[in-house]
């Protein structure tokens, strides 16, 4: 069986296809270089998708029909490039640029996620918002109900801005989903999203154990609001989500409507991405860093991916193959994934251009790439 890993990155998309002999080769940079914050696929075709952009750019998504050799930017918004080449004749015609409209002018900067329901397309922006497309990419409407929510003028950005990163939903039933946005919180919806709830409540247990002095930490019987990664447990296991927090990891057994602090045995608070098995609803995975304010790399700069086989309740270190010394990369919040394969394999990559992967589910790494631009997300085939 040959695995395929999908990276975005601060230099474009990047595949990596695993080989006879168990290497793994590297293409790229696709998207013409363009900032790539997270590149989803369709399982079982073709098709990928790739989101990004930036000030420079504006923002849009690429899509790819055969694997990733050619590739077709849908253009959602303008950028600073097409202000200078509107006032410079030279530098148009240099870059090949036409003067033309963007479905949504100038009101999001980038692409921050993807995700992929049946035939319909989702993507996240920054400033927060949820778009849908339901021709494969190639144009977008806006998810009216979420941008209308009563709370949206309390939202405020985390370190990157106030972006919608993390999307999930039911296999089962596609008019629910599940948003995560920094610093904003959860939010759900069950009817397509035509209205959202706030979901960041403290469970009842919970509610008055927490008196921490963080602003990202819990507080009014809520979690923090500033969410770093969001994933929901695999079909079968009922509305269960996991979410690595700015300050904590957390579980909900009831989508959301309330949460319980898992935290207890890890080394930090502090950490970006969280990972979950396929089929084990109760094995996770973080990696912790050493907090917002101490540098945001591993405790003791030794690298160590956590891992809990009873969702979160006990957790184990796992430091085979991984740097044990003067290490200093920060792992992203979209920057770890795990594989559905029947032995799944698992994949996190660095802001120092490295990707390691384990094929035991977390027992001994190996760096299957390096020298590769920042590394903003991974998701794996």
């Amino acid at each position: 069986m040959a695995r395929m890993v999908l990276l975005g990155t601060t230099k474009g998309a990047f595949i990596l296809r695993q080989q006879g002999d168990g290497r793994f080769d590297v293409s790229g940079p696709h998207c013409d270089g363009w900032p790539i914050n997270h590149v989803i696929c369709q399982p079982g075709t073709s098709t990928l998708w790739a989101g990004g952009g930036g000030e420079w750019f504006g923002a849009g998504v690429w899509t790819s029909k055969d694997g990733g050799d050619t590739w077709t930017l849908s253009r959602l918004t303008s950028g600073q490039m097409d202000e200078f080449a509107a006032q410079d004749a030279d530098f148009a015609a240099m870059i090949g640029w036409q003067a033309q409209d963007y479905p949504f002018g100038s009101e999001f900067s980038q692409i921050w996620s993807l995700h992929l329901v049946g035939d319909v397309l989702y993507a996240g922006t920054k400033p927060a918002d949820l778009l849908v497309s339901h021709d494969q990419g190639a144009s977008f409407a806006r998810v009216a109900g979420l941008g209308q929510h009563p709370s949206r003028p309390d939202w405020n950005p985390g370190a990157a801005g106030l972006i919608l990163h993390s999307i999930a939903s039911d296999a089962n039933n596609p008019q629910k989903l599940w948003v995560a946005i920094s610093a904003a919180g959860v939010f759900a919806t069950e009817n397509g999203g035509a209205t959202w709830t706030r979901r960041n409540r403290l469970s009842n247990a919970q509610t008055d154990t927490h008196h921490h002095h963080h602003p990202a930490a819990p507080a009014g019987g809520e979690t923090g609001h500033c969410v770093h990664n969001l994933v929901r447990a695999p079909t079968g296991a009922g509305d269960l989500l996991y979410q690595q927090n700015h300050h904590g990891v957390w579980r909900s057994q009831d989508g959301g409507r309330s949460w319980e602090d898992q935290t207890d045995g890890l080394p930090s608070t502090f950490g970006f991405p969280i990972a979950v098995h396929p089929r084990d609803p109760l094995k996770i995975w973080v990696l912790p860093l050493n907090g917002d304010m101490l540098g945001r790399y591993p405790p003791d700069a030794r690298a160590a991916v956590w891992h809990s086989a009873d969702g979160g309740e006990t957790w184990q270190e796992q430091r085979a193959g991984l740097p044990q010394e003067a290490c200093f990369f920060t792992v992203l919040r979209q920057g770890m994934a795990i594989d559905d394969a029947s032995d799944p394999a698992l994949y996190f990559g660095t802001n120092t251009g490295s990707v390691f992967a384990s094929f035991d589910e977390g027992r001994q790494w190996h760096e299957i790439a390096r020298h590769l631009p920042t590394i903003q997300s991974v998701e794996a085939m």
